[in-house]
């Protein structure tokens, strides 16, 4: 690059693109960095599980975007709306087109309630809740629940944090448990996947946990209609054949649904909404056939623009979209950067496709999974020094760091560019 200063934009003021401006302002690199985010908050999404289960304060989730942006990034508070990549070019809902020799792609992604036929009626009305959208909302609904059907569900698309689903559904069997509502309430947690989690020596642990509290556990199980009004959800068997569960609950057969369809009947319902790329991503030349950022899973290069980074929830990774994810991306993005300006090669450093999820299974109790692409079990070994030496079992030690120490790491360290 001829000129003084390497011009890099970066779509997204979340997790992402903010710990990547502040690790960018602490080295001396001869880099100019613009950050497009029109939002006025930053939020600390992880801890809504907790808030969901009225474990957590909402307020403490939320800072200003104003004071998470450093002093020396230039914020152009506005929406991005496509892409020119021939041409190095970010084009904008009010600013116009901003030029870029480098680029990083990290908005995020979104909620499209309209892929489950009736959810975006249903959705945070009466006992219908997720907390993805309104986590006091499911906290009401679970503190007035009185007993019957609480199903808990997730739908067939890639979504943020994949454990969240049903940590809910523990905490709220938890609840009801402490509240002696045990023996009238029947809590069900539904989910398109084939097991409870991808990690085997998780799974096994998870497995004693939905046993503890007599939960339902229904795999191959995709939400495809809410019925608000009527309080039903209809779910599509994707598993097979064989496994076919019985339609109604007396052992009849119902003609007038298809035969891999099951209808029930809930008192409260939660479901995490189907998520996507945005729409200025999706409709982009820069995504794969799926609608995800189309990157090298190694380097978050782009696949066929190569001043083209992609990291975070929009890019499309096969491994979980965690904050946990993005704190072991930020840095392989930052050095690959660096040296493409200095050397016009990439560096050493690949993303092997760490994420973590703290698994809640209770009050004050948590399973902490660590795993990489391949689905192995990695846990950090800094997890000995606060004397948990096995983290797939559940510890109380591990819901500390969920609710005191993975927040403070997060405002006071990811957020400020400093390594953890």
């Amino acid at each position: 690059m001829h000129s003084k200063k390497t011009k890099l934009v970066i779509i997204g003021g979340g997790t992402g693109g903010i710990m990547l401006s502040s690790r960018l302002m602490k080295t001396k690199a001869p880099v100019e960095v613009t950050l497009i985010e029109p939002a006025d908050t930053h939020w600390y999404h992880p801890a809504w599980t907790l808030v969901g289960a009225g474990a957590y304060d909402i307020k403490k989730t939320a800072k200003p975007m104003s004071e998470m942006i450093p002093d020396k990034v230039k914020w152009i508070k506005d929406y991005a709306t496509g892409f020119r990549p021939e041409e190095n070019v970010v084009t904008t809902a009010n600013t116009g087109d901003i030029s870029y020799d480098f680029l990083v792609v990290s908005p995020g992604l979104v909620m499209d309630t309209s892929l489950i036929e009736g959810l975006t009626e249903a959705l945070g009305k009466g006992v219908v809740c997720s907390n993805y959208t309104d986590p006091e909302h499911t906290w009401d609904v679970i503190r007035n629940f009185k007993g019957g059907n609480a199903i808990f569900t997730q739908p067939t698309t890639p979504i943020k944090c994949g454990g969240a689903p049903q940590k809910i559904a523990y905490l709220a069997a938890d609840y009801f448990r402490m509240h002696n509502m045990s023996d009238r309430v029947k809590v069900t947690f539904a989910t398109p996947g084939t097991v409870i989690f991808g990690v085997k020596v998780i799974a096994d642990s998870l497995m004693k946990v939905i046993d503890r509290y007599n939960i339902d556990f229904k795999p191959f199980y995709a939400p495809i209609k809410v019925d608000g009004p009527n309080k039903k959800i209809t779910f599509k068997h994707i598993g097979p054949k064989e496994n076919l569960c019985v339609v109604n609950d007396d052992g009849s057969t119902d003609t007038s649904i298809a035969p891999d369809e099951i209808v029930m009947d809930y008192d409260m319902l939660h479901i995490a909404p189907p998520q996507t790329a945005p729409k200025f991503v999706k409709e982009s030349s820069l995504v794969n056939a799926a609608g995800w950022l189309d990157v090298n899973i190694n380097t978050l290069q782009h696949v066929r623009y190569p001043n083209i980074f992609g990291m975070g929830d929009v890019a499309a990774l096969p491994t979980a979209k965690t904050g946990a994810a993005i704190r072991k991306q930020v840095p392989v993005v930052m050095a690959n950067i660096l040296h493409l300006i200095k050397d016009n090669h990439l560096g050493k450093k690949i993303y092997e496709g760490y994420s973590s999820c703290p698994l809640v299974t209770g009050y004050g109790k948590m399973i902490l999974a660590e795993f990489n692409y391949k689905n192995e079990f990695t846990p950090d070994p800094k997890l000995k020094q606060m004397l948990i030496f096995d983290s797939t079992k559940e510890d109380w030690r591990l819901w500390m760091l969920k609710k005191y120490g993975l927040p403070y790491l997060y405002w006071n360290k990811m957020m400020k560019g400093i390594e953890v």
